[in-house]
């Protein structure tokens, strides 16, 4: 079914109408036990649901996954994203082949991320420019089989010239056959409108569906709106500065935010279908469509798991069935989890070659590569390629090792100082609910040369407490930890009436996933600049033979035992 016909429907009876965004998980348990969750959430009956498409088509064989699972076992109407960048057409008609062979109607077409170093990108021989290339192609070759969708931007697409240009491409793709619009994520409810409008006023008549994200961790929040480039209220920003210790608190707020976002865009603007960004995480969902009045009591009594691989925490009648990783952790979550991916862990800052330049200069030599990175430690700089915001302020703590750490040729990307049962409310290292303790383990996570790998291992090695993960670009592997699926939990709290909760875990499968990125992200650097450039080789050659480590000294009792080791 087309679900352009449930929009309408929805319009015209002036009811309610949902739908959930899910991303493909990096890993096979990930992946199966989303399959769980999806399971769950569909037995609150969305109008469809949908899975993202990685750049270049990257996660093509799990995004079809996810949808043909949907389609098919679910029985939910189901959208396929599908980018076009970096993408051939071959590809593009393997792709809806199998979507229509799987019985899926709606297409998201999109153009996609910019491969890395886009400055510099030309378009791949028989492929495709731009996202309205894409709609024309499946019109061409499909004529009206396909439900079309495209994206739209509240806010303007950070590549336009302008928001007006940047509607003239809208009208564009919906010219050329779009029967929808998708937006973006915003959390400012006057600017979809003023946009909402400028669409209907230069001849926009197909459906406009707000895209809502509820507020995950605060990390994630920001880290979300800042590759986004997403405009934020000044008062939701003072709320959750005041709460972002407690991940509790900050989901709270954000799913009574989507909540006030989807009352105010129904109720005095006449909108009524929503597709929310689940983050493939399951209450913050619930929570908000029971606000809204949409399911009943009885639809949300949890279904038994369908799951073996969620062991230890899935039983037929087990609440963590629904919550055990409610709380994703960045890169450092449970690999496990449906929410560990891409869109968690993500620190992609593409930008200009004039924009890299005034962050970073023109690096020539390693030593300049070694000013950038402890400038950045010393508050000088703002950010680098992994890191989109200042240091934390628990790095004072630490800080001065870090830079000593740093001129010595270790490029910091990771870093905390150990913690041994600090209050929950202690302004530096607190975190969560009132009335409990905190804990860390102090690690750390650098990339290094070759020969500088070699005389850090020995001291590694020396030394009992220490644990560590080696990995270079091609994925070659150096560690201490001998179980393949060993968790080691470096942040943990205890709190009345709760198990210890353990936020961070360091372990194989998300240090390889993390690797993948960081090494993507040092590639995306280097093309930030001419590829004859001095700046482009060195970038180049560090990435192609340097090591990323991550080091966890497991005596937390011990302050300064990990750093004064390296320093040694």
């Amino acid at each position: 079914m087309k679900i352009v016909e449930k929009f309408n429907k929805a319009q015209q009876e002036r009811s309610l109408s949902y739908s959930f965004e899910y991303f493909p998980p990096k890993t096979e348990l990930g992946l199966a036990n989303l399959f769980d969750r999806m399971s769950r959430m569909c037995q609150w009956e969305p109008a469809f649901i949908s899975c993202t498409w990685g750049a270049g088509g990257s996660s093509q064989e799990r995004t079809m996954a996810v949808c043909s699972t949907g389609q098919i076992v679910n029985g939910v109407e189901t959208l396929l994203h599908l980018t076009c960048t970096n993408m051939e057409k071959e590809n593009i008609d393997i792709a809806l082949k199998k979507a229509k062979e799987t019985g899926i109607q709606n297409i998201l077409a999109l153009r996609g991320d910019a491969p890395r170093g886009h400055e510099y990108w030309t378009p791949i021989e028989n492929g495709f420019n731009h996202a309205v290339d894409l709609v024309r192609y499946i019109r061409q070759n499909y004529g009206d089989y396909f439900c079309i969708g495209v994206a739209g931007y509240p806010e303007g697409h950070m590549d336009a010239v302008s928001k007006e240009q940047d509607l003239i491409h809208l009208k564009e793709k919906v010219d050329a056959g779009a029967d929808f619009i998708l937006t973006q994520l915003f959390y400012n409810v006057d600017t979809f409108v003023h946009w909402y409008k400028s669409c209907r006023d230069i001849g926009i008549t197909v459906p406009i569906v707000p895209g809502i994200m509820p507020i995950p961790t605060y990390q994630n929040f920001r880290r979300m709106i800042n590759l986004c480039k997403t405009q934020v209220p000044e008062d939701i920003l003072h709320t959750l500065d005041r709460i972002k210790a407690d991940d509790q608190k900050v989901k709270d707020f954000g799913v009574k935010l989507a909540v006030d976002m989807i009352n105010q865009l129904h109720e005095e603007h006449n909108i009524y279908n929503f597709h929310l960004s689940t983050l493939n995480l399951e209450r913050s969902t619930k929570l908000i469509l029971h606000n809204l009045g949409l399911v009943s009591e009885n639809s949300l009594k949890k279904q038994p798991s369908l799951s073996k691989l969620l062991a230890p925490y899935s039983t037929p009648h087990d609440d963590h069935a629904e919550n055990w990783d409610e709380f994703p952790n960045g890169r450092y979550g449970d690999s496990r989890s449906p929410a560990f991916g891409e869109v968690t862990f993500s620190a992609s800052q593409s930008q200009s070659t004039s924009e890299a330049s005034r962050k970073w200069g023109y690096p020539k030599t390693e030593q300049d590569i070694t000013t950038i990175f402890h400038q950045y430690i010393l508050g000088r700089l703002d950010s680098l390629p992994w890191s989109e915001e200042r240091l934390q302020t628990e790095t004072d703590a630490i800080r001065q090792a870090l830079a000593e750490i740093n001129t010595r040729g270790y490029w910091t990307v990771g870093s905390q100082p150990s913690v041994n049962g600090v209050s929950s409310q202690d302004a530096v290292f607190g975190w969560g609910p009132k009335g409990g303790y905190v804990y860390q383990k102090a690690f750390l996570e650098f990339f290094v040369s070759p020969e500088k790998l070699q005389v850090i291992l020995k001291k590694f090695k020396q030394d009992p407490w220490v644990t560590y993960y080696a990995m270079n670009r091609n994925g070659d592997l150096l560690t201490n930890v001998m179980e393949e699926q060993a968790q080691n939990a470096v942040t943990w709290g205890v709190f009345p009436g709760k198990e210890i909760v353990q936020p961070t875990l360091i372990e194989r499968a998300n240090f390889e996933s993390w690797n993948e990125e960081a090494f993507g992200l040092w590639k995306e650097w280097e093309q930030q600049y001419a590829p004859d450039s001095a700046s482009a080789a060195l970038l180049k050659k560090v990435g192609d033979s340097y090591w990323l480590v991550n080091v966890v000294h497991n005596d937390y009792q011990l302050v300064d035992g990990l750093f004064n080791m390296i320093l040694s």
